[in-house]
């Protein structure tokens, strides 16, 4: 792990306390109904194995659970202490066929065409090799599975895009410092999305990734996309 993941892994570790919180502040609430909907586009039938990756507390993992009760979910995140939320979540909810794990989205600990299906949001933003990682999703997913990532995008609205600027930019690390007593992890966070690629650019970096019949839906006033390709 080199040097900018240690530090990622560090202030998602110091923020645990508070991330479920700070998700429903930034998003008005809606973050969980988005995650239903990125679950609801795995288009499972039985009793499919799914990875979701940056599992983080687990909140997509129980999502996909929710969506389709059969279906058996490993949810791995390469923070420990994050991950322990996530297993502590699960055990109040009663939740026995989540399997946990710590791992990295960039050399994935399983043999190729492992899983039906793989979900994973807020990863890809935050990844220092993006290429790598959507090649590795792709390729513990079974060919015609389908691979779903749900991050933050870039609002194309002239107007909008400026109000959302000043509030992701400026606001939201405001808001960090004093829910979550970590300023500095949110001014990373917004700034991640400045290097990243929009809705449009990403879809064709997940096609030269391999990934077949590859579609995003914008959700959030074009604030968040899910991006959905099969193997």
């Amino acid at each position: 792990m080199n040097e900018q993941s240690k530090r990622v892994q560090a202030m998602f570790s110091r923020i645990t306390r508070r991330y479920d919180l700070m998700n429903r502040v930034m998003t008005g609430g809606r973050d969980q109904a988005w995650r239903r909907i990125a679950a609801r586009e795995l288009a499972l039938k039985g009793n499919e194995l799914i990875l979701d990756l940056a599992t983080g507390t687990g909140d997509l993992a129980f999502a996909v659970r929710a969506a389709y009760p059969g279906a058996r979910v490993v949810a791995m995140d390469f923070s420990e202490t994050i991950l322990r939320e996530g297993v502590r979540k699960a055990r109040l909810r009663g939740e026995p066929n989540i399997v946990w794990g710590v791992g990295d989205a960039l050399a994935l600990p399983f043999a190729d065409a492992t899983f039906d299906g793989c979900t994973n949001a807020f990863l890809i933003r935050n990844v220092v090799d993006l290429p790598l990682c959507l090649r590795e999703m792709r390729r513990v997913v079974k060919p015609g599975g389908r691979i779903v990532c749900m991050e933050i995008t870039h609002p194309q609205t002239p107007i909008f895009k400026q109000a959302f600027a000043l509030y992701f930019y400026k606001l939201v690390p405001i808001i960090g410092g004093i829910i979550a007593g970590d300023p500095q992890a949110y001014s990373y966070l917004p700034n991640s999305l400045t290097r990243f690629p929009p809705a449009e650019p990403l879809k064709r970096i997940m096609q030269e990734a391999g990934y077949r019949n590859v579609r995003y839906r914008l959700l959030g006033m074009g604030t968040m996309a899910i991006h959905i390709g099969e193997a």
